[in-house]
């Protein structure tokens, strides 16, 4: 377990769109017998938020690939920003996780819409900037948001062919959770929702 500290910055991997959070209070807690802590973290994109580190999952800011160095190397690994509104994003892709974490992960995506607030999370999320307006116009993110979209559907559906063919129960217990979006694509599938 990560001993974090006010001041820490950091960012919750499972909600990336609230952008980076800075540390402002660290309590000792207790949650089912385990020691961790609770922390009051306030967030670039989403103000304060009060998070225990036995559930929420929390990287240090400068370890997310997106916020590399500088130098070649660093500049080198930057994506440009109207390219990863188009990706999937790695948690959604990684191999390591097996397929029904990738199934999880990518029906999670599914929590945005191409509207209003859940649009400019989305953008946030998928390449950083805390004003994704300062970079690009509203209609500009609408039009990348459907291309991720139908990208998305196919990635789910690649996805959950290869999680139903290698954990069908798995499969069952991510789908009864997954937002409606993502379970109409799946019923397209035939796999029951």
């Amino acid at each position: 377990m990560s001993e974090w500290k006010p001041g820490d910055e950091l960012r919750h991997t499972g909600r990336p769109e609230w952008g980076v959070g800075k540390i402002e209070r660290v309590e000792a807690a207790v949650v089912e017998g385990e020691a961790c802590q609770r922390l009051t973290v306030r967030f670039d994109r989403n103000g304060l938020k009060t998070l225990s580190t036995a559930i929420a999952q929390l990287e240090r800011a400068g370890s997310a690939p997106e916020t590399a160095g500088g130098g070649w190397l660093g500049e080198a690994e930057r994506t440009d920003p109207g390219e990863a509104l188009l990706e999937i994003p790695e948690r959604a892709r990684d191999p390591f996780r097996g397929p029904v974490g990738r199934l999880e992960a990518t029906a999670a995506l599914y929590r945005f819409t191409g509207e209003g607030a859940s649009l400019l999370d989305w953008a946030a999320a998928q390449t950083g900037l805390r004003d994704p307006l300062g970079e690009f116009s509203r209609h500009e993110l609408e039009e990348r948001f459907r291309r991720f979209r139908r990208s998305l559907d196919e990635h789910l559906i690649s996805v959950a062919n290869e999680a139903s063919r290698t954990d069908p129960a798995g499969v069952r217990r991510v789908i009864v959770t997954v937002p409606d979006e993502a379970k109409a694509v799946l019923r397209r599938l035939n796999i029951a929702c």
